[in-house]
């Protein structure tokens, strides 16, 4: 599809949008790439400049003997302009060489004034376009001579000359004004109170383009996890000058991103930020109150397990203080309060050039990312607007990308990402650079490590294929047999849970997503089934979905399901793998989820189960390129528990489980059944090249 950017008139009440340099259709409209594989040439090329080898290039992309010229050509110029020694674009010693900052406080059409660091191009020769990013974790370090380390969604933007604005949101930090988590959107604003991130971003941008005197006209945005969401809200309604966002890592749905999963309660995520970040700010400050929490201990899992039930959290720690928790609490379900604060519906407004930036691992927020892009989609037919999906941890793109835990990724994907995608995006609508022949969806195809391009995200050429769970602990691409046997079962118990990793620690981890996953499959409340050795490689592509046929001898169950890709026996262990590890007969896990049982229906409208009864639960795992190769095993697990990851729940149906008493916390027998009348199965997308 084909897509032009525009410009909107109009604005806020009051505020006269300014005349903004325009760009032709002609030339801002861009030619769908072939679906394939990225262009080598050109990655090859790239990946040399910005110092990836040789070596490493074979496993990412495919070459053919023309590039190979081309590429000692790049590399001789390379190692001529790498001699040089002047500091690195992303130094605080480059910055501070080129740019000059000042910290003002720009007005909002309320009264309230937001915190504001501008750093100026010392070159004053030419006209510069502005970067903006908004954020609730402070613009340090403050001070008008103090510097950070780098600015910009690329290590090279400094470099590229813009006028980089860095801002604390509303309410937090140095910004005046009352904080709200995911402030919701307002369609209609019939006054100058009316104010949400968008009109925010809109009378910043208005400030900046009257008061900046060497500016472009023009004003890129971004920002990653919750700056991501700040940069999605600002791309509606937008001001004229805004000509293109990248939401990377963005919330969306706090009910299904970050601390819910379909209306499971992600508790060391939540717990451990809210007791940090959730602490009242009575004014403007360049600190923030209280510090990370300290468990003391180590180990999590114990103490959370010793917590008991959540409803001891404030008494035994938070207090009563952090009012984000107690909202968290007074709402289990998908209410209206949730449902506010839920940016998709709102994102049928967009003018901007849209790229939005998501990791395949992301254990914080893959939801947004994928959900963003497609709300985008269907809403604005007529603006460019393109997926990015690597093979990486929350923010894993900063950095190199190359390797998650154990599993190495075959090249530096995260340069991959500087040099091809995101700089010439931003270069190409902000600075006149060369346009550059971006694909609808630019995706990373973990386990055969190459990036791949397509016409549409999910592909269009994916067939549905049911696998479905089997007796014997087997995974079948055919339907269960009659005369099987017709379920399989196991106790739950939230007294033992289910460890959601091998490591020790207090948080989240960043790697659960690709960990081996042996430590659950040998436990007998985790239900294992997987297939034969493939014996052709099969690619999954898209969203996954689960049907889950499911009893329970109590009322209430979560249910967790885990896609995993099992290492053929005699895979080769990296010579550089940690200690301990071996890939022989490793299982990586390539997606999973997990549902609050008692949404199955509903997320407005829970209920209990019907104790014994086979129940239809269906869960939605989100979207994966990943191949199976040849010689390995798809395996599925399920399970109720996936502790503390995923808060315990009592299996005696509450009404609110984080008020639930010890009491209600008992063990259940838990059915999954692989039955022609009550088929457990999961529907994925196959790619043609591939399958069984």
């Amino acid at each position: 599809m084909v897509r032009c950017s525009s410009t909107r008139a109009g604005g806020a009440a009051g505020l006269e949008a300014p005349k903004i340099p325009q760009r032709s259709s002609a030339v801002r409209r861009r030619r769908r790439r072939p679906t394939g594989i990225f262009d080598a040439a050109a990655v090859l090329a790239a990946l040399i400049v910005v110092g990836c080898t040789t070596a490493r290039l074979d496993r990412s992309v495919d070459r053919s003997p023309a590039l190979a010229s081309a590429g000692d050509a790049v590399r001789s110029e390379t190692a001529e302009s790498t001699a040089q020694s002047t500091p690195a674009p992303d130094s605080e010693a480059y910055i501070a060489a080129h740019y000059t900052k000042r910290e003002v406080r720009i007005p909002m059409r309320d009264g309230m004034h937001l915190f504001t660091a501008i750093y100026e191009p010392r070159d004053r020769t030419r006209p510069h376009p502005i970067m903006l990013f908004r954020t609730p974790y402070s613009v340090r370090p403050y001070g008008d001579d103090q510097y950070p380390s780098g600015l910009g969604p690329y290590p090279l933007a400094p470099q590229a000359g813009y006028i980089f604005v860095n801002q604390d949101v509303r309410g937090c930090y140095m910004s005046e004004g009352q904080f709200t988590n995911m402030t919701p959107h307002v369609d209609d604003k019939q006054s100058h109170t009316d104010v949400d991130e968008s009109s925010d971003t809109y009378d910043t941008i208005e400030w900046l383009i009257r008061n900046l005197e060497n500016h472009n006209g023009r004003v890129g945005m971004w920002g990653i996890s919750y700056p991501g969401f700040y940069a999605a809200a600002g791309m509606i309604d937008a001001h004229p000058a805004l000509v293109a966002v990248s939401p990377q890592a963005p919330i969306a749905d706090w009910f299904f991103d970050d601390f819910h999963h379909h209306g499971a309660f992600f508790l060391p995520h939540c717990f451990n930020f809210m007791a940090s970040f959730g602490r009242p700010r009575p004014d403007p400050t360049q600190s923030r109150s209280g510090g990370r929490f300290r468990h003391g201990t180590p180990d999590g899992y114990q103490f959370f397990l010793d917590l008991g039930p959540l409803k001891n959290a404030n008494e035994r720690y938070l207090h009563g203080e952090i009012e984000a928790w107690n909202e968290i609490v007074a709402h289990p379900n998908y209410d209206e309060y949730w449902q506010r604060r839920n940016i998709l519906p709102h994102l049928h407004r967009v003018a901007p050039a849209v790229m939005t930036v998501g990791g395949w691992f992301d254990a914080e927020d893959l939801y947004g990312p994928l959900k963003i892009y497609r709300a985008v989609e269907r809403g604005n037919p007529d603006v460019f607007n393109v997926l990015v999906m690597g093979p990486w941890p929350h923010g894993g793109w900063r950095g190199e990308g190359e390797r998650l835990g154990n599993i190495d990724f075959g090249a530096k994907t995260g340069r991959f990402y500087h040099e091809i995608v995101i700089a010439p995006f931003f270069e190409y609508y902000l600075l006149d650079a060369a346009r550059p022949d971006l694909p609808e969806a630019c995706v990373f195809q973990t386990g055969v490590n190459r990036w791949r391009t397509f016409d549409a995200w999910p592909p269009r050429q994916t067939r549905a294929q049911s696998i479905y769970v089997a007796p014997a602990a087997a995974l079948s691409f055919e339907p269960p047999p009659a005369d099987g046997r017709l379920y399989d079962e196991f106790i739950s118990d939230p007294a033992h849970p289910v460890p959601y990793t091998q490591q020790i620690t207090t948080g989240m981890t960043r790697s659960y997503m690709t960990e081996d996953q042996r430590f659950a499959s040998r436990r007998p409340d985790v239900l294992t089934y997987q297939t034969n050795a493939l014996d052709t490689d099969v690619t999954f592509a898209g969203p996954i979905q689960a049907n889950l046929w499911v009893s329970t001898s109590a009322t209430a169950s979560d249910w967790v399901v885990k896609v995993i890709d099992v290492f053929p026996p005699d895979a080769p262990t990296p010579e550089d793998a940690a200690e301990g590890v071996k890939m022989g007969g490793y299982q990586m896990m390539v997606r999973s989820e997990v549902i609050r049982g008692r949404f199955r229906n509903s997320y407005e409208r829970p209920e209990p189960f019907m104790p014994d009864q086979p129940t239809l639960v269906p869960l939605e795992l989100l979207d994966v390129l990943h191949t199976f190769q040849k010689g390995h095993r798809v395996m599925v697990q399920i399970q109720c528990t996936w502790f503390p990851l995923v808060d315990r729940n009592p299996h005696r149906y509450v009404d609110n489980v984080f008020l639930a008493d010890e009491s209600d916390f008992i063990p259940a027998v838990q059915r999954v059944y692989h039955s022609p009348e009550h088929p457990t199965h999961l529907v994925v997308g196959v790619l043609p090249e591939s399958g069984p």
